[in-house]
């Protein structure tokens, strides 16, 4: 996942653009190698249908162990089951004996892509004009060749940080059919990931049309997906002679309204000060808004200028929505049972309980069972707003990107944060990469990355684990 659903929004903070450059075509030699890593992951597929996560983690683990990591401090995992689906932990140790550890947590898996579908072959490694393309240079093997590199380079430099790091690489991110490392190692070796917080995908940030970086992010909380089938049942009959009780009508006035419920607006911390910052220096009716809702949640015309944006709609509540349908048995019989599936995005703290009783109460039809399906999410809190994290991400944001504003953000995506809130591992969402307007591609069509992004967002990265890895 990527959590990026943010960056359009992103891209409406001001900013002053980025005064340092980077080209495929002028590289300093660590650039070059990682280049070479980057592309390696890339082009080693973990899709889920034909590709393999183990493969991945193997090769990374390879780099890692020639960088001097020993057998003890490269952990590979699997389960019977989903042998291709397999991660890696690594584990550089710290000096101090007090000093919480950090996670650097990656998910290798990818969306799966088509060749036939794509101008260029999706698993192969290519850069066009300062691009690269290829499935997975943004989502999310860009930061996992980035702490891969960071830990090899740490390694062969003798450099010993007061801070343990550790390094989770894992499956099962894209897909609920796959193994989910991270839910994984979080319920039956949480010990091995401990950390005082943990760094992960969802933030970033956005360039305009030129190439200046207007905004960094940090992804700080996201929403949590539950699932719900609706289903009518009726005794059915013949359709020669149709009657209007009818399975497939009954779903669908139940569809209609779960389309028309609005659930209520909700703010927390981090959603407050994405529109406080955001909003700064606008004068337009969108950025007043932002700047109204911010100081009053209550504001009904704030809020109603806000929902005009389908990110910021879905920022400032719950939201489900109709996904799959199914219906009937037979041509010439009136349908026995109709069905559909709803995929809710439920704001932070919200329960299946209470978002099945609101779908229930709009609904207001006993014959239309809401059914929550598996798996049931636990209720994470977002991670706090924490100046001992935040603080460092703006300090080096301001070097790298002078004049772009780091704006806090929680995403209305997904991603393997979810289950390390549960056991006490807050985790945020790094900024440093970036898109432009057009966004990505990622889970879509020509999935890409700039190369400049790429490697001073590798910069960046590399100098915010320093400063925390002396902190503490």
């Amino acid at each position: 996942m990527i959590g990026r659903i943010f960056g359009a929004a992103l891209a409406l903070a001001s900013g002053l653009g980025l005064a340092h450059t980077a080209t495929a075509q002028d590289l300093r030699p660590d650039q070059v190698r990682f280049r070479e890593l980057y592309k390696e992951l890339v082009e080693t597929n973990t899709s889920l249908s034909v590709g393999s996560c183990t493969v991945a983690a193997a090769k990374m683990g390879a780099h890692l162990k020639a960088a001097g990591f020993t057998d003890a401090q490269l952990i590979y995992f699997s389960t019977p089951d989903h042998p291709k689906e397999g991660g890696l932990v690594a584990i550089l140790p710290g000096t101090s004996k007090t000093a919480k550890p950090i996670l650097l947590l990656g998910h290798l898996d990818v969306v799966e892509a088509k060749r036939a579908d794509w101008t260029r072959d999706p698993f192969t490694f290519i850069e066009e004009n300062g691009i690269f393309y290829g499935r997975g240079t943004s989502d999310m093997k860009v930061i996992d060749a980035t702490w891969v590199d960071m830990l090899v380079r740490f390694k062969e430099q003798k450099y010993a940080p007061k801070r343990t790091l550790k390094l989770a690489l894992t499956c099962g991110e894209e897909t609920l059919a796959a193994f989910n490392g991270a839910d994984w190692l979080a319920k039956n070796k949480r010990d091995l990931i401990d950390a005082e917080f943990a760094l992960n995908e969802g933030g970033g940030g956005r360039a305009d049309k030129d190439g200046q970086v207007q905004s960094q992010g940090v992804q700080v909380g996201e929403k949590v997906v539950q699932q719900f089938r609706l289903e009518t049942t009726n005794p059915g009959g013949h359709s020669s002679v149709p009657i209007r009780d009818n399975a497939i009508y009954e779903l669908s006035q139940a569809l209609l309204k779960v389309r028309d419920y609005e659930f209520p607006l909700a703010m927390n911390d981090t959603t407050r000060s994405f529109f406080a910052k955001a909003g700064v220096g606008r004068s337009d009716p969108t950025g007043l808004a932002m700047i109204a809702i911010a100081k009053d949640p209550n504001d009904k015309a704030a809020e109603a200028e806000l929902n005009k944006d389908r990110g910021f709609h879905s920022m400032l509540r719950t939201t489900c929505v109709a996904t799959l349908l199914d219906g009937g048995h037979a041509e010439n019989a009136l349908p026995q049972r109709a069905g559909a599936n709803i995929n809710c995005r439920m704001f932070p703290g919200s329960t299946m309980e209470d978002t099945k009783a609101k779908l229930e109460a709009a609904i207001s039809d006993p014959g239309v069972k809401v059914i929550p399906l598996q798996p049931i999410r636990s209720k994470p809190n977002p991670p706090p707003l924490d100046p001992k994290v935040i603080g460092p991400m703006e300090r080096v944001a301001a070097k790298y990107f002078p004049g772009a504003p780091l704006v806090p953000t929680m995403s209305t995506g997904a991603s393997d944060a979810i289950y390390l809130a549960p056991v006490g591992i807050p985790t945020y969402g790094v900024p440093g990469f970036w898109s432009g307007p057009e966004g990505s591609g990622a889970h879509g069509l020509n999935e890409h990355q700039s190369a400049k992004s790429v490697f001073v967002g590798r910069d960046y990265l590399t100098e915010l684990v320093k400063t925390y890895a002396e902190a503490g």
